[in-house]
């Protein structure tokens, strides 16, 4: 990237940073607070008599504070599990939907665990010191339970199955032999209880096996099961509802005179349930603030994601649709490239809208910058742990704002890759993470903070349920 230019003593960006929704959005807001086109895009210092700005973009990282308070500022007719949760209705699932859900009440053990005694091994159960006689029936798994044994009696024992009354111990198969007569010696020590799982040994019946807001694992699942549930009480899924927003969008075929194909129909609601969020729809709208402004009232979902239409040029309807809504604008432009005219509002009271814009990445930006914390926010999921890696190469960083570079994971360093202009997904597509880049840039080396991927961290059958 080349160094800033200047224009009217002013610098601006590079083309290739600088997409045509984002210059927009930049004559938006040099309008807005007074200063005429060609506003310094750098933060005014303050003074006593300078007009306030209405449309202030907000800092990245404050950017993503604003969304995960607004979830949890979320009204409903229950009180939190905790105060860190958000206030939503739990709500019973059945074992095999609750998958990544959090817990809203603890699991508690239904019964002990194990509920009887039961051998850890295939072999012989046996009453006091040998060698035994070996009865002719074994005792297997899933049968009711077997007769006593009596002292230096002996009975073949599956794993998992109910060892008999008055049994001494478990002698494992490979651990035993028989004589020419029949009776069973052990070839090696044993001790008293050995290879039994006594009764209760993992947990009785009222402890607490987890707490609220564990995050269902398939582990937690399996625990669940083990423990005699059929359904847990969670924090319902955030419900989410995407209108792609354009009239020169294509829905199959190659571009064609002045037309698009659309890549947020397609990539949209599969990102927003690996996100956690239940796509309720997906649907194209015109550029007719009429009809976005029906789509908007109808919605049920907790989220509206819009798709362009975020800056300010003529059918950019998003902004005067909220303001018509009597809507709470949280926060309208974000200090990061690419994405900078993506907004936030909070439309009712329990609904909000992430306002994405219309080029690929860019759009990914603010599903990451806005849409990733509100929604992690309404599920009670615990924000991902920061970490860094050391880039490979130097980043060229925006004079002022954060930048989100794509990057691929390769040991303990990250690689930036290339086509990451905001209107391209090859690197995207490509990628394992994006780095954090600082306004200024980044040197060869540097420990950068990453995002993962939502499916580079959990895989994409766990991600896409």
């Amino acid at each position: 990237m080349t160094a800033p230019r200047l224009r009217d003593g002013a610098p601006v960006e590079d083309s290739d940073d600088l997409d045509v929704e984002e210059a927009l959005a930049l004559v938006r807001e040099a309008k807005d607070d007074g200063t005429g086109p060609a506003r310094d895009p750098r933060p005014a210092e303050p003074h006593r008599h300078a007009p306030a700005e209405r449309h202030r973009a907000t800092p990245w990282p404050q950017a993503r504070e604003i969304a995960a308070r607004a979830a949890r500022a979320t009204r409903a007719t229950r009180p939190a599990a905790t105060s860190s949760a958000p206030r939503r209705t739990p709500v019973p699932v059945p074992l095999g939907d609750a998958l990544g859900l959090v817990l809203a009440a603890p699991l508690d053990a239904l019964s002990d665990l194990p509920s009887f005694d039961t051998s850890a091994m295939d072999g012989w159960a046996v009453a006091g010191p040998g060698p035994w006689t070996v009865r002719e029936e074994g005792v297997l798994a899933g049968h009711a339970q077997p007769a006593p044994l009596t002292d230096g009696e002996a009975v073949r024992i599956a794993t998992g199955a109910r060892v008999p009354a008055d049994t001494t111990a478990v002698l494992r198969t490979e651990h035993g032999r028989t004589d020419t007569q029949g009776r069973l010696h052990a070839t090696r020590d044993m001790v008293h209880g050995q290879d039994i799982r006594p009764r209760g040994q993992e947990c009785r019946s009222g402890d607490q096996l987890l707490p609220v807001g564990t995050q269902i694992t398939p582990a937690v699942l399996g625990l669940a099961a083990a423990a005699g549930y059929d359904t847990v009480t969670v924090v319902p899924r955030p419900r989410a509802e995407v209108l792609v927003l354009g009239d020169e969008l294509l829905t199959e075929g190659l571009p064609r005179e002045g037309l698009i194909r659309d890549a947020l129909g397609p990539m949209l609601p599969p990102w927003l349930r690996a996100l956690g969020a239940e796509v309720l729809a997906v649907r194209r709208i015109r550029d007719d603030a009429k009809a976005l402004h029906k789509a908007i009232t109808a919605s049920t979902a907790d989220l509206v994601v819009t798709t362009g239409g975020t800056a300010a040029g003529p059918h950019d309807h998003v902004h005067p649709t909220l303001e018509r809504l009597g809507a709470e604008l949280l926060v309208d432009g974000v200090k990061v490239r690419p994405g900078h005219p993506m907004l936030l509002a909070r439309t009712r009271d329990d609904q909000h809208l992430v306002g994405l814009p219309g080029n690929p990445l860019a759009a990914v930006s603010g599903l990451i910058t806005l849409a990733e914390p509100l929604l992690r926010t309404l599920a009670a999921r615990p924000a991902p742990e920061p970490y860094t890696l050391p880039l490979t190469e130097p980043v060229h960083g925006h004079p002022y704002d954060t930048r989100l570079v794509p990057v691929v994971l390769r040991g303990d360093r990250a690689v930036p890759l290339h086509y990451n202009g905001p209107a391209m997904l090859r690197g995207i597509a490509a990628a394992d993470a994006l780095a954090v880049v600082p306004p200024g840039g980044v040197r060869q080396g540097a420990e950068t903070e990453l995002l993962d991927l939502p499916w580079t961290t959990a895989g994409i059958g766990v991600c896409f349920t």
